[in-house]
């Protein structure tokens, strides 16, 4: 396709709205390289595609593409045998389980609602768990490998800690000397050059042994290492080097693990993109409100309420236009800007849109065809450069066209002729179109010329349409009517406006006969359109009060059944109860026939008893009519702690206390005031007891995960840290923690010691300390909980 063609009608528009659709850079790489295709089961695939993830996206919402990066480049490293960085390796892992995540999503909308050409494609996708959790294992949330990814550099990092806390110890002891502290600038200690110093004034540097790193911008103060501590900076400096060369053992390990899954996430990558691309065209056509048209290679063009994308909806017109069954050529006539142009480029638009595989923004039922190729002579688009006219410019466009177009083409031309004199233009534009009539490409085409439309009228295959345009409001609608010429309109506007009535008849009499007799043809079927239009509306409006009418029937209907299944169920569940009280009661008949044999020593034969019960299931009611209590012979003994049966509530529970013709009744963690008739007893207190198990308490302390083990509380007075320590504390004893830190900054150091008072006194508190290197400080305390 033409590139001139697809920017001049906005295609490009189009495709940028799309990629701001796309989740993934992957996404918006397939995006970019859409391009309209003229292969009819290319562009009928893709709108399936297309199809499938808007039903998707309607059930399930977006699919979950977060995490999910481009890593081509780092992959192609780890093949060539790079060594990637912990945040390369991280972003591989990311993408990995963003790609499990999709494949799952996909997988599991399948099973719910097929969408078998997105299935295929996430069936294809690899899981590579083991690659994954490798690096997951070695590398944290911040791309830094963690202590766990190897025992020789847990081992290194423990040691160099414990050397970092040996150098502080011995650098404080130092600096708490009362004879060293004046000849100090601060009473501290910090880092130049990986190494742990302490600032000395400098008319005390003959005073001190070791080594200057670093002095102030003022050279009043020299950062010094002193002599004692030469040694052990020395150690430190070994095993931060020896981390180093572990770490980069680390990445080599688990660059050389991605280099073995380069290629099969190479492909995932790949369809990861289509996948995201898939997407961004369903959700695009739930933006614009789009639907999935019908596609034909037959030339037939069949818009429903067609709506330019780029207009707002709240401002846009739609238009019916049908183009290929009994006319191939639609001549449009009508006022400047009543629409022609607009009309034109939504034709266009929205089949570029159909043969990329996109919706369009119609109502269902609309067709489109896939062209070899769209033509568009849209616009003024005279060069200064090239000493073209309009005209000039017209001109060599159409000429291109004329020479590249084929019988399977979209021509889409705007002012057809316009630029020249009106007679040769006219008679230009009558020659232009018949040319491609005969070949049999589809064209729509703008003009002002009235020749045209006797043309239009006259030619099989080609129909007359026009811009409405309202006289009373001498303001266009901007509908299409497709079969109705344009009329000038300029006699009743001039009229309207108040031009002279004697001037207006005699400019009627300079127009000639024909011409009248064509406005009086036109002015005939217009009248016949409007009166076609309102008996249309009237149809309309009676179809849809039908459809309401059989919407209601058939929702009271659906109410209907509902309501009849519901009551059948209820039915059948009361009846399950009658039946089940009644066995339960025959149960405890035969029961008491049993005890009172072995008691009194009857002669009560078991196949008696088996009788007995027989007849009871026999007598079994089948059914229930009402929900009613049962009414017994007798008044039933109720008492504290038996178990009854809430009638009014359906619900077994246990008396707590009775208290006249009520009784307190346990069910489930609600107490409720029931009346003795609403209760029947299920279980005597007395015979459960033996029965009734030991039941345990026992509390368990899980550590709730939005609990931290830090509390930040710089920038707080002591009153509030105070009580911010002490919540702290207990949700953090609660969560498990056996260690927290709390900020507070070094300042003036009043919250410090406040807050080592309160430590010192709390019931949760096991020991404190300061933090060390690594840890924050003197600005941060540590707390160990019992």
């Amino acid at each position: 396709m033409d590139s001139k063609i697809l920017h001049t009608l906005d295609y490009a528009k189009i495709v940028y709205t799309l990629s701001q659709h796309a989740a993934t850079a992957l996404g918006k790489a397939e995006v970019e390289a859409l391009h309209p295709s003229s292969v009819l089961d290319d562009v009928k695939h893709a709108l399936q595609v297309t199809d499938e993830a808007y039903k998707a996206d309607r059930l399930k919402g977006n699919a979950p593409f977060g995490g999910v990066a481009d890593v081509k480049p780092s992959l192609m490293r780890s093949k060539i045998g790079g060594t990637l960085n912990p945040a390369e390796l991280l972003e591989i892992a990311e993408t990995v389980r963003g790609g499990r995540r999709v494949k799952r999503h996909v997988l599991q909308l399948h099973d719910d609602d097929p969408i078998p050409m997105l299935a295929a494609m996430a069936e294809q996708l690899t899981e590579h768990k083991p690659l994954e959790d490798a690096i997951f294992q070695c590398i944290d949330d911040q791309a830094e490998v963690m202590d766990s990814a190897s025992a020789e550099l847990a081992n290194i990092r423990r040691e160099l800690r414990s050397g970092e806390s040996r150098v502080r110890e011995k650098l404080e002891s130092l600096i708490r000397s009362s004879s060293v502290q004046k000849m100090l600038q601060d009473a501290i200690i910090t880092i130049r050059n990986d190494r742990y110093v302490i600032p000395v004034k400098q008319e005390y540097r003959s005073n001190f042994g070791g080594i200057i790193h670093d002095q102030s911008g003022s050279g009043a103060t020299l950062f010094i290492e002193p002599e004692a501590v030469v040694a052990m900076n020395n150690r430190l400096r070994e095993l931060r080097l020896a981390e180093e060369r572990e770490i980069e053992k680390i990445l080599q390990k688990l660059t050389a693990l991605t280099a073995e899954y380069a290629d099969d996430l190479t492909v995932d990558l790949d369809l990861l993109g289509k996948l995201d691309f898939a997407f961004a065209k369903a959700r695009l056509a739930h933006v614009m409100s789009a639907s999935m048209p019908r596609m034909n290679d037959r030339g037939y063009l069949k818009l429903r309420r067609g709506r330019h994308p780029l207009i707002p909806r709240d401002q846009v017109v739609p238009i019916d236009v049908e183009l290929g069954n009994q006319y191939t050529a639609i001549i449009v006539t009508g006022p400047n800007t009543g629409g022609k142009t607009v009309s034109l480029k939504t034709i266009g638009l929205l089949s570029l849109m159909a043969m990329s595989g996109l919706f369009v923004p119609a109502e269902e039922g609309s067709q489109l065809c896939v062209f070899d190729a769209l033509y568009a002579d849209i616009g003024d688009e005279q060069s200064i450069e090239q000493n073209l006219s309009t005209f000039s410019s017209h001109m060599t466009n159409i000429i291109r066209i004329l020479n590249t177009m084929t019988p399977k083409s979209l021509v889409l031309l705007d002012e057809l002729g316009a630029g020249t004199d009106p007679a040769e233009g006219s008679a230009l534009a009558i020659a232009i179109l018949e040319h491609m009539h005969k070949l049999g490409c589809r064209i729509v085409a703008t003009t002002h010329y009235s020749e045209l439309k006797a043309y239009a009228y006259d030619r099989k295959g080609v129909i007359n349409a026009s811009m409405e345009f309202d006289i009373a409001t001498l303001s266009p609608t901007y509908r299409l009517l497709v079969g109705v010429p344009g009329r000038s309109n300029a006699f009743a506007i001039a009229e309207r406006l108040g031009l002279q009535r004697g001037i207006i008849e005699h400019a009627r009499g300079e127009v000639s006969e024909e011409d009248v007799r064509v406005e009086t043809m036109i002015a005939s079927l217009e009248e016949n359109r409007i009166g076609a239009e309102h008996e249309r509306q009237t149809a309309e409006a009676l179809r849809k009060q039908l459809e309401e009418q059989q919407a209601r029937h058939e929702a009271e209907l659906r109410r209907f059944e509902e309501q009849r299944e519901k009551l059948l169920a209820k039915a059948q569940e009361e009846a399950r109860a009658v039946m089940l009280r009644a066995k339960r009661e025959a149960e405890d008949i035969i029961a008491d026939l049993r005890k009172l044999a072995q008691e009194e020593g009857a002669a009560v034969k078991d196949h008696k008893l088996t009788e007995a019960r027989r007849r009871l299931d026999e007598a079994t009611p089948e059914a229930r009519k009402s929900a009613a209590k049962p009414k017994t012979a007798k008044p039933q003994q109720i008492g504290n702690g038996d178990e009854v049966m809430v009638y009014s509530l359906g619900q077994r529970g246990h008396v707590v206390e009775l208290s006249g013709s009520d009784a307190l009744v346990q069910l489930g963690i609600l107490k409720m005031k029931v009346a003795l008739s609403d209760l029947e007893l299920v279980k005597n207190a007395e015979k459960s007891k033996t029965h009734q198990p030991k039941l345990a308490a026992s509390l368990k302390r899980t550590r709730d995960e939005n609990v931290r083990s830090e509390l930040d509380l710089r920038g707080s007075n002591l009153e509030e840290a105070m009580l911010e320590v002490d919540r702290f504390l207990d949700e953090s004893f609660l969560a498990g923690f056996g260690q927290v830190y709390i900020i507070h900054g070094n300042g003036t150091g009043v919250l410090r010691s406040g807050i080592s008072d309160f430590l010192r006194r709390h019931k949760h508190v096991k020991s404190y300390r300061l933090g060390k290197y690594g840890e924050g400080g003197a600005g941060v305390t540590v707390a160990e909980l019992k």
